[in-house]
């Protein structure tokens, strides 16, 4: 019998890069699995001939994550078939049967080991080749189900932030060390990489043995997507700070209503995600659901040995003799769990109760508004605290909701936005510590008033527009000057009745803001027909539309003609800038 202590003496096989898209295989009659201890500083790999071997690599977390654990004893379960096949090729099945029992022992909390070894079982009867298959077949399996993991999880993730490059937070490993290849959760961020879409990943540290600053990172590395490692003590006011739009986890074990089993950490970021209305996803396959539990409290929890606390990485740092509680996992109830994640499914478990001021009526408005605002901020046309924009609540009559006084727009969340009464420019249900609506707002409620169907208004900062409002003629009707544009293709986009030419109203930058929000009104009151934009001089451009995605396209349009306007010292088939106002 291999003791622990010849374990950690094996040598080892260092493979050169670039690494294996896999964490583990069958090679020569031997398990070989990525020794996730030696990273990152380290590339290398464990060959595991015995049972006792794979046990103890399981135990020591050489191999780890529930799917890669799980595959692990299958392969236990082949070892040991061919160790008690005779010659004749009868094999003692009550040997084997044994040794799964001690594989499925090995860590008790992961579903996906008990429940890979008793896969095996049945194949014992047709000999160790069979079992063979069998387990290289659940590689496979494992490999198409975490794909199938990460592609749905990230078309949730796209569903519910279709706008601007996204900032994930995640918690211990879930990627390819933790699974076959692919990965579960951090599969769902590398998908999500390669869309485009991923602008950075928050990494916990995730102690007491660092799974995230070790492991996570260093597959982010590989993948070279762009990370942070932060302390787990950290990631609550990463999601108060509005740095992460989105929280992926993986899970060990899922009960019947949806308490998920995982790393320990994983229910205070819940909490903290619930708290601060930033999703909380679990990306985990069907084999990690336990259907015969029906709650979490039924969730054995592993409890380590109390030297990772003590003596991390071999080196002590609390007194001799101190008293450690040191759970692997921690249960999060389901409703904290905004969205369950597998290869066939999507659950929505339960959400978080309603805080007193009834904000998660607008949580998905709000994350929405949020990403179209990081989305122009990328542009350049919400530089710094500048801009706002607002979306009409559904079902709520006169409210709209509007981004912050004095928030950066590059970071700004869900929680830096405002519910607004339309009629009096005021917040709804205020409460301390809460967002203030800017001065701008006046001019938002003028346009939400006074245009029907307007769903979502901008007000952005975009140069050529604040620079063609500068040019524009001013001293027209009641102190409004008209920028005039002619026979330019973009018009379209605007939705003009009359495509063919238009002119934008050029409004004098006037304080108090509220002034400025007066003339709108009135200018609105007296055009109904009025193009669905309005420049204030050298203080941007005001657009609107049916909903958020309208408004920013016609924002696009505007900011694109006014280009064109500028290139060409005029309007091609009209009168140039400066010009007297069209009749």
């Amino acid at each position: 019998m291999t003791t622990h202590a010849d374990h950690h003496r094996r040598p080892t096989v260092d493979v050169p890069p670039p690494p294996p898209a896999t964490s583990l295989r069958w090679a020569e009659g031997a398990l070989e699995v990525i020794d996730q201890r030696e990273l990152p500083h380290r590339l290398s790999w464990l060959r595991l001939r015995t049972v006792d071997e794979v046990i103890a690599a399981i135990r020591s977390l050489a191999v780890r994550g529930a799917p890669a654990i799980g595959l692990a004893g299958a392969f236990g379960v082949v070892l040991s078939a061919r160790r008690h096949t005779r010659a004749d090729g009868r094999t003692d099945e009550a040997a084997v049967r044994a040794d799964a029992d001690r594989l499925a022992a090995a860590r008790p909390t992961a579903v996906n080991l008990a429940r890979a070894v008793s896969r095996m079982l049945p194949h014992l009867s047709h000999g160790p080749d069979a079992v063979l298959l069998a387990a290289l077949a659940a590689v496979e399996e494992d490999v198409a189900v975490n794909r199938r993991c990460a592609r749905r999880a990230a078309d949730l993730v796209e569903e519910m932030l279709p706008i601007g490059g996204l900032r994930i937070l995640t918690h211990c490993n879930t990627g390819r060390l933790a699974t076959a290849a692919v990965g579960t959760a951090l599969g769902a961020v590398l998908e999500l990489a390669g869309r485009g879409r991923i602008a950075e990943v928050l990494v916990d540290e995730t102690r007491p043995l660092f799974q995230g600053s070790r492991l996570t990172a260093w597959e982010l590395e590989e993948a070279g997507v762009p990370y942070r490692l932060l302390p787990d003590s950290a990631a609550a006011s990463a999601l108060a700070g509005g740095l992460a739009d989105c929280v992926l986890v993986g899970a060990d074990r899922i009960a019947a209503n949806g308490d998920t089993a995982n790393k320990i950490g994983t229910y205070g970021l819940a909490l903290a995600a619930a708290r601060h209305d930033v999703p909380f996803l679990v990306v985990a396959p069907e084999s990690s659901w336990d259907h015969t539990l029906p709650d979490g409290s039924g969730i054995e929890v592993e409890e380590r040995g109390a030297d990772e606390v003590t003596s991390p990485g071999g080196r002590r740092v609390a007194p001799a003799g101190a008293r450690v509680f040191n759970p692997a996992f921690d249960v999060t109830p389901h409703r904290f769990v905004t969205a369950l994640v597998s290869e066939e499914r999507l659950v929505r478990p339960g959400a978080p109760a309603p805080a007193p001021h009834e904000r998660e009526a607008v949580t998905r408005p709000a994350r929405e508004l949020a990403s179209h605002t990081r989305a122009l901020y990328a542009r350049g046309w919400l530089p710094g605290t500048s801009g706002n924009l607002s979306v009409r609540l559904p079902g709520s009559g006169d409210e709209i909701l509007i981004t912050g006084s004095g928030v950066d727009k590059g970071t700004l969340s869900a929680a830096d936005t405002v519910v607004v009464d339309t009629l009096t420019g005021r917040a709804v249900r205020p409460t301390p510590g809460a967002p203030r609506p800017s001065a701008e707002t006046a001019i938002h409620t003028a346009v939400h008033r006074g245009v029907p169907g307007v769903g979502a208004v901008v007000h952005a900062h975009p140069p050529y527009a604040t620079a063609a409002s500068l040019t524009a003629v001013h001293g027209g009707e009641r102190g409004v000057g008209r920028l005039p544009i002619r026979d330019l293709e973009l018009l379209k986009g605007l939705g003009l009745t009359d495509p063919r030419g238009t002119e934008l109203p050029v409004f004098a930058n006037r304080e108090p803001v509220e002034l400025i929000a007066r003339e709108v009104a009135e200018h609105l009151a007296r055009t109904p027909d009025a193009p669905p934009a309005l420049l204030i001089a050298g203080h941007g451009v005001t657009v609107w539309g049916r909903d958020a995605e309208q408004a920013r396209n016609r924002l696009e349009c505007v900011e694109s003609l006014c280009h064109l306007l500028l290139l060409t010292g005029g309007t091609p088939g009209g009168a140039p800038l400066g010009a007297p106002s069209l009749p």
